[in-house]
């Protein structure tokens, strides 16, 4: 089907949706609130009507349904906006994309996860934009790339648009898969330079300039499909500048600081178009010792980053965190991390808000099916934990922007799998409970381009849709 029509189809679907939603308020009592019996009957009478998970026509964002364009993703204050109207995020992380799209045999699996993610609402996916020094690298020494990789980068971005979901391109690794920090210095000791550390990455002028050309490379390239240069395409939501980088060997953060300062103000200058973010974890740094109680532990406040201070840095468009509750807590699967999950975000949000004048999105959160104690319920209490606090950030406008889910899979991967993949077909409830917060973000955004007034002394029965306790 023509995308235009699958667009037109859902302003239908939506209408519906707002009819339907409208409708059964007059249905409330008179106090103006529904009960638990009305509320039921309104959402299953809304999800009739909304596309189901196994449709591949998707729930499309709809500040561009309305225009029918596509428009670059913008800043304003502490929210995103497209065409000068609010855009709250509802996404996933699938890192291998590139890597998949460069084989003809596994190409198809980047437009199944494109076509899935579409399906339940996903509107922004993250992923890699970078593979250096490794199989089926991208960059195979600095400044030298495999034009086979680089098209199948094209691919993707190019997909990913047929579908309407926009990339968070990542453009380094912290860590070593996909050659990271640590492939940067092994190509410098190649060039004769005295090198000790990994962390020279961020320090050494030569591997600086070597980065630098990468992003240079990645940015000014025109895609081989759509004929659009990269930093002119608004398919791609954002550039990040390094998968958690840390650097270990400067605690106090100088380092790193440096780092962020060179790069974000390198990247706006070659790029001014489009949102530029660090890429970190969140722990807090020397900067703001009376915010280090909510870090994981007390190794997190030694690995050179400091969430503030770096978000601060001239250039950086908006705040970045992840969660790993079973990584940073304990492995084994306990209520302490719903708690926790929830205070991590919650700290965020007020510092991005109080501190930083600027959104804040959860781009990597999850939970592992190799955890001790897992189950797929816990699985779908931490989403709708993270669902719900975004909603409560929504609900008074503040800098809770949308969140990522590590990590979106299609079917017949399971080899790729860490344990924290997520196949629709094969979570139902899950597939459910994202559906629903794509439907409500959605609403959500399509209602501000109305500029819908929610001021009413009675409560509205869209905003009682929207921010129900039970998702």
């Amino acid at each position: 089907m023509d995308i235009h029509n699958r667009v037109f189809g859902f302003k239908i679907i939506f209408l519906v949706s707002v009819s339907i939603l409208l409708n059964e308020s007059s249905k409330c009592s008179t106090s103006g609130v529904m009960d638990d019996e009305q509320f039921k009957t309104m959402v299953e009478e809304v999800d009739n009507h909304l596309p189901s998970s196994s449709s591949s026509q998707g729930v499309y964002e709809l500040n561009d349904v309305i225009e029918d364009k596509w428009l670059m993703v913008a800043k304003k204050g502490n929210q995103f906006v497209i065409n000068d109207q609010p855009f709250y995020v509802n996404g996933f992380n699938t890192y291998w994309l590139m890597v998949f799209a460069a084989d003809q045999s596994t190409r198809g699996k980047v437009t199944e996860v494109f076509q899935k993610a579409s399906s339940v609402g996903l509107s922004v996916c993250r992923t890699w934009a970078f593979n250096d020094g490794q199989w089926r690298a991208l960059q195979k020494s600095p400044g030298v790339y495999d034009e086979d990789v680089f098209k199948a980068l094209d691919f993707v971005v190019s997909e990913a648009n047929k579908y309407k979901i926009r990339l968070i391109l990542s453009l380094a690794n912290n860590w070593d898969a996909y050659g990271g920090k640590a492939q940067y210095v092994k190509w410098g000791k190649a060039s004769g330079l005295n090198l000790t550390s990994d962390d020279d990455f961020f320090s050494h002028p030569t591997l600086r300039s070597y980065y630098k050309a990468h992003v240079k490379a990645v940015l000014n390239r025109v895609n081989t499909i759509t004929n659009i240069t990269y930093k002119d395409d608004p398919t791609i939501f954002a550039w990040e500048l390094m998968n958690e980088p840390r650097c270990t060997s400067d605690p106090s953060g100088d380092k790193l600081q440096s780092w962020i300062t060179d790069m974000a103000v390198y990247v706006k200058s070659m790029d001014a178009k489009h949102l530029v973010e660090i890429g970190l974890e969140g722990f807090y740094g020397p900067s703001a010792p009376d915010r280090a109680q909510f870090n994981p532990n007390s190794y997190a406040t030694q690995v050179g980053t400091d969430f503030i201070r770096n978000h601060q840095v001239l250039g950086v468009d908006f705040a970045s965190v992840h969660m790993y509750a079973d990584s940073w807590i304990s492995q084994t699967i306990t209520d302490s991390h719903i708690q926790f999950t929830k205070s991590w975000m919650e700290a965020h949000i007020e510092d991005a808000e109080k501190y930083l004048g600027m959104p804040v999105v959860f781009a990597e959160f999850g939970v592992s099916s190799k955890d001790p104690g897992y189950n797929s319920s816990f699985r779908d209490t931490l989403i709708n934990t993270v669902y719900k606090t975004l909603l409560n950030s929504t609900k008074r406008g503040g800098s809770g922007a949308g969140s990522l889910l590590w990590q979106l899979f299609p079917d017949g991967t399971d080899y790729m799998d860490d344990g924290y993949a997520i196949v629709l077909s094969k979570s139902p409830s899950t597939s459910n409970i994202i559906s629903l917060h794509s439907t409500r973000v959605a609403i959500v955004n399509s209602m501000c381009s109305w500029k819908c007034k929610w001021g009413c002394k009675k409560r509205n029965p869209l905003e009682a849709f929207l921010y129900h306790d039970d998702l």
